[in-house]
């Protein structure tokens, strides 16, 4: 007589997010533990600009499309501060991982390559829209400015913080030292942040630069969120979300790719 215990086929069970949860628990401990260094300096350099631009060059430039001075770049300010903090996270805490070996615990345990992203990229994307709120709070008690479109505003941040999160993860894994780390930063992403419309309207700037501005895809970020903010954009919203949302998805997408094909995952 056949054993039941060979011949039944075991239940089949649900979905346990308990491994996915944990880590993504881990990635927002490591920079709601570390605040002082993760969640306070963001605001803090966010209402150092506002008071020194905003007051000072607010005084020489009454209005920007009919904004005043600090209230318009506000918008501008609190991507800035999103962008670094979603890129920093992953790219820190991945590239620690690799060069301290202990990213083999985590490919030895049953996630799937993509709750691994999930995670790394859940992590960064939650601090950026904690650097968000903290700063819109900010801007509303210095500036008195509210989001126009508060669904809007909360899709967008989303998607910004989604996107450069994914930048996050590639470069943490492309990089073999901390130089090829920050060099995104310091030379792609910061430029084309101050040359994206942060400070003016593409409208005060003379041919070719008007045109040229156009080219710089976080152009298209900054204007995305100051129509969510003020209501009033340079470009429309539509076109800056048909370009932002696919372009966050498709990184977060190529993000489960390089991990599985294990792209340079193991230093």
């Amino acid at each position: 007589m056949a054993n039941p215990e060979l011949t039944t086929p075991p239940l089949r069970r649900g979905y346990d997010p308990t491994g996915l949860l944990a880590h993504y628990r881990r990635e927002c401990h490591r920079f709601f533990r570390l605040w002082r260094q993760t969640l306070f300096p963001p605001v803090l350099t966010a209402t150092l600009y506002i008071l020194v631009f905003g007051k000072s060059l607010g005084s020489q430039i009454r209005e920007v499309d009919g904004f005043p001075y600090i209230q318009y770049i506000f918008p501008g300010l609190l991507i800035m501060g999103v962008i670094n903090n979603a890129y920093a996270n992953v790219a820190t805490s991945l590239y620690v991982a690799r060069t301290e070996l202990f990213i083999q615990d985590l490919l030895t345990s049953p996630l799937s390559y993509f709750e691994m992203v999930l995670a790394y990229i859940g992590g960064s994307v939650t601090r950026g829209l904690t650097v968000a709120m903290m700063t819109a709070v900010v801007g509303f008690l210095l500036t008195g400015t509210l989001p126009a479109h508060p669904f809007l505003f909360l899709i967008t941040i989303f998607c910004v913080a989604l996107l450069f999160a994914s930048l996050g993860t590639i470069a943490a894994l492309w990089a073999t030292s901390w130089d090829n780390v920050n060099m995104f930063v310091h030379f792609i992403i910061t430029p084309l942040t101050f040359l994206g419309g942060v400070f003016y309207s593409i409208n005060m700037l003379p041919e070719p630069f008007r045109t040229a501005s156009q080219f710089n895809p976080i152009f298209y970020v900054i204007n995305a969120v100051r129509y969510s903010i003020l209501g009033k954009s340079d470009v429309s919203y539509g076109l800056a979300m048909a370009l932002l949302a696919p372009l966050a998805f498709a990184g977060f997408a190529f993000c489960v790719h390089l991990f599985r094909i294990g792209y340079r995952i193991q230093s």
